[in-house]
């Protein structure tokens, strides 16, 4: 089978040869790591939403639509203080961000943060204007001469934005008012919430329509929609029937009449309470059941039945371990894989406390859970 009939026939629960090999990356303490236990990490590409040859990834291509603001911010150190630095990010957000262990741009622990872009009402109506859709800068050089005939012709799955660009309502929202003040927002102005959801509706919608009305189908769109932490949503189930539920339905609504097959929702924590609602708008699969947050991808399926399609699942916690607690934790997915419509993958980067060798062998062991091979 190819890579497209693998993943559509996967999603379909369909036979197929082998259920696809995904996965999402590591960080790059992890990367650094396993250079100095002897892996050529020079030799490998290390974008792992579009495949990796060595541990036979299976391949994806990701079409290049900049989802976000134009111009952006300019991003820059603004003060530093002994083991810290201030610094304004390229969304507007300003924020105090550990200087040990930072690597690459990747840091070892989360930013705190100072203030948002968004603070009153005339703030949102100044930023709308960084906003506007079609530009043909979010758009790749030529795209329609050089890469629309390939897409046509292709034999893996295409998407539609990279990951973590077409970002959903909550995530956008709260990136320009930042949680705490997202969470009084929705009761304290009303109003403004409904017109940022609304909002983002349009923005995404007007932005995607020249790649779709070009005969594009992509195979499916990444919503990515980080609304939730360890025990639950951060905001309730109400209110986001009420503000979030009608926007998104209308958007995947949008999606699927223009060609694309699949919606897929990227949120972390336990997502559990708003998945109905996710649902109910038609998203066909959520990724990455995060097992820390007790997302079970078995007691998911169990709850909510086929219609729900499953991706990720696998606990970036069994890798530090040792070889027999990963071939049990794999074994224990066997069900899934068995029933379809689950993709397996690590439930995120895979941190720098996994050696080489464990991550190795979990990659063999994963090939063959993939071909329904015992061990």
């Amino acid at each position: 089978m190819t890579p497209l009939e693998r993943f559509h026939a996967c999603m379909n629960y369909q036979p197929v040869d082998r259920v696809p090999n995904h996965e999402v990356g590591v960080w790059v303490q992890t990367k650094q790591r396993w250079r100095e236990e002897g892996l050529a990490t020079d030799d490998l590409h290390w974008d792992w939403f579009v495949g990796e040859p060595r541990w036979d990834m299976d391949p994806r291509e990701y079409i290049d639509v900049n989802f976000g603001m134009v111009p952006p911010y300019e991003e820059k150190v603004l003060s530093k203080d002994g083991d810290t630095e201030i610094i304004q990010r390229a969304n507007g957000v300003i924020s105090k961000a550990l200087i040990t262990g930072a690597a690459e741009g990747m840091r070892m622990s989360m930013d705190e943060y100072i203030s948002f872009p968004v603070t009153t009402p005339a703030d949102f109506q100044d930023l709308k204007k960084r906003f506007r859709a079609t530009g043909s800068v979010r758009y790749p050089q030529y795209w329609e001469q050089f890469l629309r005939p390939a897409w046509q012709q292709r034999t893996h799955p295409l998407i539609l934005g990279r990951n973590c660009s077409t970002l959903g309502y909550y995530w956008r929202a709260r990136e320009w008012m930042g949680t705490e003040n997202l969470s009084y927002a929705w009761y304290d102005e009303p109003a403004l919430m409904h017109e940022m959801m609304e909002f983002v509706t349009e923005f995404t919608i007007e932005t995607s329509r020249p790649v779709l009305a070009a005969g594009v189908t992509p195979d499916y769109v990444f919503i990515n929609e980080d609304l939730s932490m360890k025990n639950g949503p951060l905001l309730s189930p109400a209110t986001y029937r009420e503000f979030i539920f009608p926007e998104m339905k209308r958007l995947v609504a949008f999606f699927k009449a223009n060609g694309v097959k699949w919606v897929v929702v990227d949120t972390d924590g336990n997502c559990e309470l708003i998945i109905p609602f996710l649902m109910e708008a038609g998203v066909d699969a959520i990724w990455p059941l995060e097992r820390a947050s007790d997302m079970d991808p078995l007691a998911v399926r169990k709850k909510f039945g086929r219609d729900l399609r499953l991706w990720g699942g696998v606990d970036k916690r069994e890798l530090a371990k040792d070889f027999a607690a990963i071939d049990r934790h794999l074994n224990s997915l066997r069900p899934l894989v068995e029933d379809g419509g689950f993709i397996p993958t690590v439930d995120h980067l895979v941190p720098p406390d996994v050696p080489l060798v464990n991550f190795e062998h979990y990659m063999r062991r994963k090939h063959q859970l993939l071909r329904g091979e015992t061990f």
